[in-house]
This record gives C-alpha cells, sequence and structure tokens, in this order.
C-alpha cells in the first residue's frame, strides 16, 4: 500500500492518502485543513479518490472536508454519533481564531463493526471511542495497517479533556485495539509521527500497564 502523509493547520494534524500498490484509486482520511494544498497533491499524484473517511469531527480533523468534496466528488464516511458535528462544525470550535470552517451533511454513516471496500482495500472500521464519543479507526488487515485518529499516537494516547472524552472509556479502548491487532502493524496517527502497535506496547508509558496484562 502506498500512503502519502501530509501535516495540516496550525495544531498540525495528519491527513493520510492511500492507496493499493501501483493504483491510482485512492482513500483520504482525515482531511483537517489546507485543502488547497491538499487538492493540488491529489491532483500532482494523479490520484481518483473513492472515498473521505473520518476517524471523528473534532475541527481539525475535518476543516478540508467539504472542499475535497466538491473537488473529488467522493462520499464522505462519518462517525454516526458525530454526524451532528460535522453538519454544524462552527458550533464545536471551542476556541477563538479557528476557521471558519465549512459544514459537510455525511454521505455515508459508520459505528463500527463494517467492513468497507475502497479503492481495493479491504477495510474495517473499528469502534474506538474515549477520545471523543463516535471516534472510529480503520484498520486494513492485509496491510498490517491502521488509522487511528486521535486514540493511539507515537509515546502518547489522545486526550479526553474535551467534550465528549472519557479517560476510562478510552483506556478500554486500547486495551481492545492492541489486543487486536499484530505488533506489526503501521499505525498512521491523527498527530505526531508513525509508529507500531508493538513499538507503543513496549514503549509507550500509557500502554505499559495494558501490555502486562494482555
Amino acid at each position: 500500500m502506498d500512503v502519502h502523509g501530509f501535516t495540516v493547520g496550525p495544531v498540525a494534524e495528519n491527513c493520510f492518502f492511500a492507496a493499493a500498490d501501483g493504483s491510482q484509486r485512492a482513500i483520504v482520511v482525515d482531511p483537517g485543513e489546507e485543502a488547497d494544498r491538499l487538492t493540488a497533491a491529489l491532483d500532482e499524484l494523479g490520484l481518483t479518490v473513492e472515498a473521505i473517511l473520518l476517524t471523528h469531527t473534532h475541527f481539525d480533523h475535518v476543516g478540508a472536508v467539504a472542499p475535497l468534496a466538491r473537488h473529488t466528488g467522493a462520499p464522505v464516511y462519518c462517525p454516526e454519533l458525530e454526524k451532528g458535528v460535522l453538519a454544524d462544525i462552527m458550533s464545536y470550535v471551542p476556541w477563538p481564531g479557528f476557521g471558519p470552517f465549512e459544514s459537510y451533511e455525511a454521505d455515508e454513516l459508520v459505528a463500527g463493526g463494517e467492513r468497507l471496500t475502497l479503492a481495493g482495500l479491504e477495510i474495517d472500521v473499528l469502534f474506538t471511542p474515549g477520545h471523543s464519543p463516535g471516534h472510529v479507526t480503520y484498520s486494513i488487515p492485509a496491510e498490517r495497517a491502521v488509522f487511528s485518529g486521535d486514540v493511539l499516537f507515537q509515546g502518547s494516547i489522545g486526550r479526553t479533556d474535551l467534550p465528549g472524552g472519557d479517560t476510562a472509556t478510552l483506556m478500554r479502548t486500547l486495551a481492545e485495539l492492541i489486543q487486536r491487532l499484530p505488533d506489526d502493524t503501521a499505525v498512521y496517527p491523527g498527530h505526531m509521527g508513525l509508529t507500531t502497535i508493538g513499538r507503543e506496547r513496549e514503549t509507550n508509558p500509557f500502554l505499559r500497564e495494558l501490555s502486562h496484562s494482555r
């Protein structure tokens, strides 16, 4: 699988384009901001976007959804519990100075448990709440890859002090995630650098207790 990453916006959010090896059909995960830069990159790479996948709807992950959907014509897959946030995004921007962002009515809703076939990739949708109420991650087992959104980071985990966040829920989510996914699974997170499940199991201070109880 070919993955192109772009760190966008003032809070350095990671947007990813992913395509099967040798294919020009792609998915886009979490287009957070800088729509012009992202659309230019898609055009330069010659990618045809089959879907835009959202892990959750915090503004830094969805700020470029509407313009990217217009540019590509691709459907937007949104966590079912958070469709109202995407549809009225500026009501959920907690700090001044961010935006304005354009709202969007999701084309498809996901809740976890679905298997999507998009751009030649088989994608399992995992319900991973805690950072936000409806958060999902997108696992591609055949590629040993997961797009983790703001659940798991390199050396850290998602914050839980935003509306709808819950620490106990996030820790349960992480325990299930590291039990489900093999150590060699590449983690493409919503912020910071790339990592693997195995590396985080061994070195992430938030996961050590969970790892030892596995």
